[in-house]
This record gives structure tokens, sequence and C-alpha cells, in this order.
């Protein structure tokens, strides 16, 4: 498995997986794919199978908000989608974008990772919760204002220099 940034001739790619993982309503419309992949807060790391074809990818970005446990505004991690492929899903693929995710956002300073998942998304919420994530609380009608989404979130280590 490779995982590498995206270029701009993976877009249709990523958004006919971002449609076969999730349906109507939840999956991105093309220009909020573009808008997300467009953001310069963001980056967007993609996972390349055996013969170099994308299999899945992950779109997260760095914000600045309150933490529950925090009186100030930090620097947090906002993960906007990990989308792997329903014949790929279960190898660890999701696994590696995460925790690649992760990496970059704790070493750009951030204090924590926020999610959202539709309440419904039991494997998407047992996915989480395996990684460290819990949940803050219930978002009503976060998708197409019908369907509530928890908002899940992992503490972060941030990495140091040192001296």
């Amino acid at each position: 498995m490779i995982l590498r940034d995206y270029r701009p001739e993976d877009f249709v790619r990523l958004c006919e997986i971002d449609r076969l993982c999730f349906p109507p309503g939840i999956a991105y419309t093309t220009e909020e794919m573009r808008l997300y992949l467009g953001d310069r807060r963001a980056f967007t790391i993609v996972a390349e199978g055996p013969q170099r074809e994308i299999v899945g990818f992950l779109i997260a970005r760095l914000e600045i908000g309150r933490l529950p446990s925090e009186r100030t505004s930090v620097r947090v991690g906002h993960l906007v989608t990990i989308d792997v492929l329903p014949d790929w899903q279960g190898r660890g693929i999701g696994s590696l974008l995460l925790q690649e995710a992760e990496r970059r956002l704790r070493q750009a300073g951030a204090r924590a990772i926020v999610l959202e998942t539709a309440v419904d998304n039991v494997r998407a919420i047992r996915f989480y919760t395996k990684h460290g994530y819990v949940v803050l609380g219930r978002v009503r009608g976060y998708y197409l204002g019908e369907k509530d989404a928890f908002r899940m979130m992992k503490a972060l280590e941030t990495t140091r220099a040192r001296p």
C-alpha cells in the first residue's frame, strides 16, 4: 500500500469513490469535493493499491477551535472524510490513512481531532472507537437536516522539538 498526497488528476476518481462509500446526502457533491480539496488549510492523502489504483483517501484540515477541556482556542484537526472502496475495507487501509493524518495534524500543532459520523454508521463508530475517539455529543439533523451525527474527538499529544 502506498500513501501519497492528492494530485489534481485524482479528482474524478475521488468523487467516484466517495459516492461508492456513502449514500446520497452523505456523499459529497462534486462542488463540495472541489471546495475541500482546494482548501489551503486541508490536505488529502491518497491510498494506492498494488497496481497503483486509488483504493481510498482521506481529507482533513487544520482549524482553530475550542475543546471541551480548554478555555481558549487551540489548533484542532477536523477529519472531513475517510473513504476506502468496499472491496478494500477490512485490510487496514483506513487505519493507515488515519494514522498518517493524525501524525500530520500532531506535527502541525493540533491538540485534538474531531469528526462527525452518522449515528447509524455502526462500522465507522466502531472503527473510530478502536482508534481512541470518543463521542462528544449528538448533532441533530447534521445530514440533509434529517439524519443525526455523532461528533467524535481524539486528543493528540503535540510533538515538540527537544532542547
